[in-house]
């Protein structure tokens, strides 16, 4: 009886090993291949930005933006460049995320660069330049006045203090990626574009957007339009969406203002947006 119970025990004992054998193979196998897997080298989403007066002197702030495809490892630098942010050179070491404006940068504008990477690749991305750098204690010039109909002269673009009314804000372009979101979207980014009544392109306005109804996709911070009048916006998807299983489209609220002003006052507008749904796809 002894030797039987013995017998089974060994045989058991041999068929869990193998087993546990078996399955930790197959555990290392797939983490192998997931170490192995390929990625994209990294792609900036959100552009830089740099804040801060252009005032010798003065603190420059950057933004390194936001990037997807995982990045492992970033550079800063900042960057002289010519009256119309041209013919950049690099500035020995400034490679931080704040800058301080000395006598060099008077007459020149300044511009942040950003690389990131990974190890499929590496990208780099730059800031809209800065206005010209003017010596400590000189007065900016003053913006040329606005014509009758509030918008400034000439045919932009155009910074969104120098617009007043009866000129209003118009939201006149959008752009997604991706063009239809599917079941597997995780990221929708947009883009607006701002202009005012007269048609310019619109620098410096705040564009707020958002989901409707909500709960879909996260409601990101207002962004400032570029000098060319975009603005970019990452909406990020929630347990929401899809709000049915005949969706065919996301309603996007989406709303341009002027910094300091009521939000659904001034030269305010507002607009309704759509990005295509394809749950099939």
């Amino acid at each position: 009886m002894k030797t039987r119970t013995r017998r089974r025990s060994i045989l058991l004992g041999g068929a869990i090993g193998a087993a546990l054998t078996t399955a930790a193979a197959a555990t290392l196998a797939f983490a192998g291949a997931g170490a192995a897997a390929s990625q994209a080298k990294p792609e900036p989403v959100v552009r830089p930005s740099i804040s801060g007066p252009a005032v010798e002197g003065q603190w420059l702030h950057g933004d390194p933006g936001q990037w997807r495809n995982n990045p492992t490892h970033h550079d800063y630098s900042w960057e002289r460049c010519n009256t119309n942010g041209k013919n950049c050179s690099k500035i020995s070491g400034a490679d931080g995320t704040a800058y301080h404006l000395v006598g060099p940068d008077v007459g020149h504008k300044i511009r942040f660069r950003v690389v990131e990477w990974n190890s499929d690749g590496r990208t780099d991305a730059e800031s809209p330049a800065t206005e010209v750098v003017r010596a400590a204690g000189g007065s900016p010039p003053p913006p040329p006045p606005p014509t009758g109909n509030g918008c400034p002269p000439g045919s932009g673009p155009v910074n969104v203090q120098n617009v007043v009314a009866p000129a209003r804000l118009v939201l006149d372009g959008q752009q997604s990626n991706p063009g239809v979101v599917t079941r597997g979207t995780g990221v929708l980014t947009v883009r607006y574009h701002v202009s005012d009544s007269c048609g310019q392109s619109v620098g410096g306005a705040l564009v707020y957007t958002t989901a409707v109804p909500f709960n879909q996709f996260t409601i990101p911070h207002e962004q400032a339009t570029g000098s060319d009048g975009w603005a970019t916006l990452q909406l990020n998807r929630l347990s929401g969406f899809p709000v049915s299983s005949r969706q065919q489209l996301i309603a996007l609220f989406a709303r341009a203002r002027k910094p300091g002003e009521p939000i659904l006052g001034g030269i305010s507008t507002r607009r309704l947006f759509s990005v295509r749904v394809n749950l099939k796809g």
